[in-house]
């Protein structure tokens, strides 16, 4: 059933909350919020474990300073993911990588509970890497599952669908790792998963939101199907720091 968090007491994140600076920079204020036991730190600046994510953040008016403190960081010969609106690099930094991305926020009161979805545990990882590296739904790592509560889908033992929470920035939970088995797609276990992640999230009070490639005509038109609407264009900047 549906999951009106207003009728439980808890207040819903209204329009006005989107586009805000939380989800221009949710790397960012995930770390320096509900993240930040995960978070390895060198001034302003943040990260998640490489078992975690690949992601760093930067504050949202990044200094030179903070730019210096994120080499350190890293460490030359590494490289990190930035998620936020185009940044310029400074020549310090080899950019690696960059791909726009498009960040959708839920409707209200979307959530719908699951019968055949089973919370994922510290015992499903393995078979949570297996999946995510046949299907390729982005980043999951040894570590990924401590970023918030995962959901799955078994059918004979197997773990056929999955998805999850990551970033929490304030008032918003983002939905990631939603991913099907190639042999189970077209039965709309990717859009119930969706919708169960999303239940979660709102019964404690928070807006759901998402990111899918800005080339992903598939996922884009599905998420505007499910009444998703677009609150920024991102972009993912992968960048590694320079030796001197």
């Amino acid at each position: 059933m549906a999951v009106d968090p207003a009728a439980a007491g808890v207040s819903v994140p209204g329009d006005a909350a989107l586009g805000s600076g939380a989800l221009l920079n949710p790397v960012h204020h995930a770390l320096t919020g509900a993240h930040g036991e995960l978070a390895e730190a060198k001034g302003r600046v943040r990260r998640y474990p490489a078992e975690v994510a690949p992601f760093f953040g930067l504050p949202d008016d990044p200094t030179e300073q903070d730019w210096a403190d994120a080499a350190e960081l890293l460490g030359v010969g590494h490289s990190g993911a930035l998620i936020r609106p185009e940044l310029p690099v400074p020549a310090s930094f080899k950019v690696d990588q960059v791909f726009g991305l498009v960040q959708f926020v839920a409707p209200a009161y979307f959530g719908v509970e699951e019968p055949e979805a089973v919370e994922l545990g510290p015992d499903d990882v393995p078979e949570m890497l297996a999946l995510t590296e046949l299907t390729e739904p982005g980043p999951f790592r040894s570590r990924t599952l401590e970023t918030g509560r995962y959901l799955g889908v078994r059918r004979n033992g197997e773990l056929i669908a999955m998805g999850g929470e990551r970033f929490r920035a304030p008032g918003h939970v983002e939905i990631s790792a939603v991913c099907t088995h190639p042999s189970y797609r077209g039965q709309g276990l990717a859009s119930r998963l969706i919708r169960a992640v999303a239940a979660g999230i709102e019964h404690r009070g928070d807006r759901p939101f998402l990111h899918t490639g800005s080339t992903n005509t598939t996922a884009i038109r599905l998420y505007e199907c499910l009444g998703f609407t677009i609150s920024n264009r991102m972009q993912v900047t992968i960048v590694e720091p320079l030796g001197q």
